[in-house]
């Protein structure tokens, strides 16, 4: 018995076919690429556990911005690594601070560019975790202080903005955070810069490559008290209802890959933009597979960013962002 042609099949005929009723684009005007400045003059130090991926001082970042520019990509995010640490992360929050000055230089050289300043202060913490530490004398112990954390990533926030930042993401998941920023950022006539929270941000293994990147480390314990169990998908809907009553305009899910199934919740849940975070790991897994001839890169990540986009990503933070802008442009 002859069985007809299925209309899926002729739908997929030609290269030109697929394309028209392609369900599903990525574009270049979907990233966001993470940048990580620092203090020091010619420095261009690539990251060893992420290749193509480097520490740059202010005077060598001019070029890298060029060539995000000549890319397409329309937005960076900023990670800074400070000349010196301490318990409250003071230079997360000081007018000359390193993202504020790499802020003020790229808005200077690209205007156009949208520069999205991470708001934490475990990069900035003698001690690596993203708030203030309480030392309980009883015990001995020490935890995060959520409060007065907040108090640190409030001034952190408005000095970002006051620096040029157009998006303030802050990072840390402290409770309240979103609020305690919007109401700062309001108080300091900065109404119209938005905040892209990080909503869902699990207590993940992904991130080991970006410890190294950002030297941020945890000096003792971890951050499982502030960060999402892997295992936990209701609880993520929680968090970001959480956000967007406290004035989110962007909610985000970190890591991407292994959590969507949690992107496409939150897309069906909510109508405001939502970003995947495509982590470290994720990136080095990929360069590292690639390098031993193990995989096609271009068509891995090409196929792993569609697969961000498919599940309900509107905005994906990459470290690919620049392969995969001249990659699809054919190149």
């Amino acid at each position: 018995m002859a069985f007809p042609i299925t209309r899926h099949r002729r739908l997929r005929r030609t290269a030109a076919m697929r394309s028209i009723v392609r369900e599903t684009q990525l574009s270049v005007d979907d990233f966001i690429y993470p940048l990580f400045v620092t203090h020091g003059t010619d420095v261009k130090v690539e990251i060893s556990s992420m290749p193509g991926v480097y520490h740059l001082s202010l005077d060598r970042l001019r070029a890298e911005i060029d060539v995000v520019v000549a890319s397409g990509v329309k937005a960076v995010l900023l990670f800074g690594l400070p000349e010196t640490k301490d318990a409250v992360g003071t230079s997360a929050f000081e007018a000359d601070g390193i993202v504020q000055q790499a802020t003020r230089a790229i808005k200077e050289w690209a205007p156009e560019l949208l520069v999205v300043a991470d708001t934490c202060l475990c990069e900035f913490t003698d001690h690596g975790h993203c708030g203030m530490i309480h030392h309980d004398p009883r015990t001995g112990s020490a935890e995060v202080d959520n409060d007065s954390s907040l108090e640190l990533l409030v001034k952190t926030a408005v000095s970002q903005a006051q620096a040029g930042a157009d998006i303030i993401a802050p990072s840390n998941m402290m409770d309240g955070f979103v609020g305690a920023i919007r109401e700062g950022l309001d108080a300091a006539g900065f109404e119209m810069v938005p905040i892209m929270s990080y909503s869902v941000k699990y207590a993940s293994a992904f991130y080991g490559p970006f410890r190294e990147a950002a030297q941020s480390a945890p000096q003792f314990g971890d951050r499982k008290s502030y960060q999402m169990d892997p295992a936990n998908a209701r609880e993520a809907l929680r968090e970001a209802e959480s956000d967007v009553l406290e004035g989110a305009d962007m909610l985000m899910v970190k890591p991407a890959l292994a959590y969507m199934d949690v992107i496409r919740m939150l897309k069906e849940q909510y109508d405001l933009p939502l970003v995947a975070y495509n982590v470290s790991a994720e990136y080095s897994m990929v360069k590292a597979a690639a390098a031993n001839g193990w995989i096609d890169e271009r068509a891995i990540v090409l196929e792993t960013l569609t697969g961000m986009k498919r599940a309900g990503a509107d905005v994906i933070i990459t470290y690919h962002a620049l392969d995969a802008a001249r990659w699809l442009r054919g190149e």
